[in-house]
């Protein structure tokens, strides 16, 4: 008995790796379905008055198998997937009739030659009992087997659009912070301001970070808070003293990680709005707070009454940020912004990711 079950276990893998000659199936599939056939062999083979494997129930499980392999590597692919129903069903059906005719006509009357079973036909009922259970069991585990592998695929291409949608985002800062801050470093040198050359070299730090060292999907916060910082110092040399700038940072107790370039754009907002159309008398406010896992910041600015915010609700610089929090923090943040007649206030709150 043990020498034909061994003999059994043979035949399927050996139908399994011609199986894999002729159609390219990977290794993780192969061995699925090995295991898969295992185990539907034990299940239907299985007799509990002898206590072994019924052989010529394994052998018809084995034909069965063979013959299921044209409808989940055949048929399945060329028409379900393709949505060619009609055509799907009428090959299933040729297939279960070709089997149940092959079974009737030609195995059992070899295995059974003089009992009644190897010379009678016992119905289409019966004969559909014994073969659609197999059929559709070995069937079913492949069609799951192929959604896993298609909705892995689609994650997979859904994280590579997210990642190319993020870095085009992104890259989209660097030109937004050199076009704003040209301009400015433009009318300094016009003037021959003995700042220029201390506004070229904050400059060129922040684009350090900007281009090499925020690369990554999230880095340290205390390192994004530095540059955010280097950059408020670029801001108030353009400020001079024409107002007030105050950054405040509660000490940040232990370690966590950020998005890069997050909050430069609500920083960069409040000074160009400050500036424009006002000479004295600004005033921005931004603070960070963390407490536990989750960052609190408020951007408070203020500006002339009568000028018109549609550059910050519409801008580049907002619609970017927008969009890089919700792919990058689904769920996980909330953006107010409030604006009244002389007031303009950001408040961010986000969970961050500890280290």
């Amino acid at each position: 008995m043990f020498v034909k079950q061994l003999f059994l276990c043979n035949a399927f893998i050996d139908s399994f790796v011609l199986a894999k000659k002729s159609i390219l199936i990977s290794r993780k599939e192969l061995l699925f379905q090995i295991i898969l056939h295992v185990l539907v062999l034990l299940f239907f083979s299985f007799s509990r008055n002898t206590g072994g494997i019924v052989w010529y129930r394994a052998v018809f499980l084995l034909f069965y198998s063979i013959s299921t392999v044209s409808i989940t590597y055949y048929l399945m692919p060329r028409f379900l997937y393709k949505k060619k129903y009609w055509q799907f069903f009428f090959g299933v059906t040729l297939v279960v009739v070709s089997v149940i005719l092959i079974e009737e006509l030609v195995l059992e009357p070899i295995m059974f030659p003089d009992t009644e079973r190897g010379r009678n036909f016992p119905g289409i009922y019966i004969s559909l009992l014994s073969v659609l259970p197999v059929i559709c069991i070995l069937s079913g585990f492949k069609f799951g087997w192929d959604a896993l592998q298609k909705q892995a695929q689609i994650d997979e291409l859904k994280n590579a659009i997210e990642e190319s949608e993020l870095q085009f985002l992104r890259n989209q800062i660097n030109p937004h912070f050199l076009f704003n801050n040209l301009n400015n470093l433009y009318s300094y040198a016009l003037q021959e301001s003995p700042k220029t050359p201390e506004i070229i070299l904050e400059m060129s730090g922040v684009l350090r970070y900007m281009l090499y060292e925020s690369k990554e999907q999230m880095v340290p916060l205390k390192k994004e808070l530095e540059q955010l910082g280097n950059f408020i110092k670029l801001y108030k040399l353009q400020i001079e003293d024409r107002g007030e700038v105050l950054f405040d940072v509660d000490k940040i107790e232990g370690e966590y990680r950020i998005a890069p370039l997050i909050l430069i754009v609500f920083i960069e907002n409040a000074f160009k709005h400050s500036q424009s159309g006002q000479s004295s008398d600004i005033k921005i406010n931004i603070s960070v707070k963390v407490n536990n896992t989750t960052l609190e910041f408020v951007c408070n600015n203020n500006y002339v009454s009568g000028f018109s915010l549609d550059s910050v609700a519409k801008g580049i610089g907002l619609k970017n940020v927008r969009k890089r929090l919700e792919l990058l923090y689904p769920k996980k943040h909330i953006l107010q912004i409030e604006e009244t007649e002389n007031d303009y206030k950001v408040y961010l709150k986000l969970e961050l990711e500890k280290v």
